[in-house]
């Protein structure tokens, strides 16, 4: 019984503990991805925020009709630009910058500091140089059904970069220099791709969400064992006091032995067990000699201590699987399982020598005995109860201090 509520207990606690781990350990599953999340986001705000920047850039370029540069050694003029140098008054050179290539010169410069990298493509690009990759082909050609941007992760050179790219709306400065080429106000004609590495920031995201992670399974567990640990004492002292309270239950509480209600229930459990299978079943009544003389002579507190003696010699005396048990007053009730006539009045001879050697402020005292067994005959254990009273009887009625013992 015991061990079945000890498993049971352990069964739930682990239960109870394995369910909050779960649950901690799913919070910080859901946190490291939204970290991760966040930093992904983060990422995307960032190439947008580089995007709008060369956008505006380019913008200022183009209501500015261009912006002119110093021709020095490195600095060549553009091609595709009619008449694109000027002379000043002091003999030097200066050549236009138009957009496209100030955006070009930008990455240049970005891509040297190991910043960004910006890329201007179309479909039908005009300059060679121009010309989409793969990732952007297909951007331009998503462009062409509407959508907004599109952003990816590539390997380049085994490290991780981030690719964004959004559309290219021709406006109004834009005519200036491009309504020869078939551009219309609105219309989208090309994109600005944008490249970063994101190596150091995935290795980041990495360490974060490893340690995200081993954080929450450490809390998890380090949680889960203090609750096992806590639950259990609780537990070893919720069964402690079940425990105590079972053996008060079933407890004489004067004598230390089992009470009648117990004793009476364990002794139908027998006659039940005894008669289904054909086993031998006896029963000793015990009832202590001139027991109100004891308390008229000596007082109630040596009364109850003679009890408490009695007890303790018929306990030390039965088997670990004999019910001894006080019956009521000054009398015990002894059922005996797998017990014949004769073994239980040697038994009781027992009880019976071994309660007058008891000696306490010189006071005498001394048991009757009645014993019985199961026969065929007996339908109940008031059947059996009654014969060992009878039995009593006899022998209070021969002298006291003797065993008497009765069958039919």
């Amino acid at each position: 019984m015991a061990t079945d509520e000890t498993r049971m207990y352990k069964t739930f606690i682990i239960s109870i503990v394995m369910v909050i781990a779960l649950i901690l350990s799913g919070m910080f599953f859901a946190i490291s991805i939204v970290t991760r999340q966040l930093i992904e986001e983060e990422v995307v705000i960032h190439a947008r925020a580089l995007f709008d920047s060369i956008l505006l850039t380019r913008e200022w370029n183009a209501r500015h009709g261009g912006v002119y540069v110093e021709k020095k050694e490195g600095v060549e003029s553009n091609p595709y630009l009619e008449n694109p140098d000027i002379k000043t008054i002091d003999g030097k050179i200066y050549t236009k910058r138009n957009p496209a290539m100030m955006t070009r010169k930008i990455s240049e410069y970005s891509e040297r500091k190991g910043l960004f990298k910006f890329h201007l493509s179309s479909l039908t690009p005009v300059n060679p140089n121009n010309r989409p990759d793969e990732f952007e082909g297909k951007t331009l050609n998503l462009f062409k059904k509407g959508v907004k941007e599109v952003f990816r992760e590539e390997q380049i050179n085994n490290r991780t970069f981030f690719r964004y790219m959004a559309p290219l709306d021709v406006k109004e400065e834009c005519l200036t220099c491009h309504v020869k080429l078939g551009y219309k106000l609105g219309a989208v004609r090309g994109g600005i791709s944008i490249s970063f590495d994101i190596e150091d920031i995935r290795s980041k995201v990495k360490s974060y969400t490893f340690f995200i992670i081993l954080f929450g399974i450490v809390t998890a567990l380090l949680l889960a064992a203090l609750i096992y640990f806590f639950m259990w004492k609780l537990i070893k002292k919720i069964s402690r006091m079940r425990q105590h309270l079972e053996d008060m239950s079933i407890t004489d509480m004067l004598t230390g032995i089992f009470n009648r209600r117990y004793v009476m229930s364990r002794f139908i459990e027998e006659f039940k067990k005894a008669k289904r299978l054909a086993r031998g079943l006896s029963c000793i009544m015990i009832d202590m000699d001139h027991f109100k003389d004891i308390n008229d002579k000596y007082g109630h507190l040596v009364g109850d201590a003679a009890l408490r003696e009695v007890s303790g010699r018929i306990k030390n005396a039965v088997r670990i699987y004999d019910v001894p048990g006080r019956y009521g007053g000054e009398e015990f009730l002894i059922v005996l399982p797998d017990t014949d006539l004769a073994d239980a009045a040697a038994l009781a001879e027992r009880i019976r020598l071994r309660v007058k050697d008891i000696s306490a402020e010189d006071v005498s005292i001394t048991i009757s005995l009645g014993v019985t067994c199961l026969q065929e005959k007996d339908n109940s254990v008031d059947d059996m109860i009654k014969k060992a009273d009878t039995a009593l009887y006899q022998a209070k009625a021969a002298g006291r201090d003797r065993v008497e013992w009765l069958t039919a």
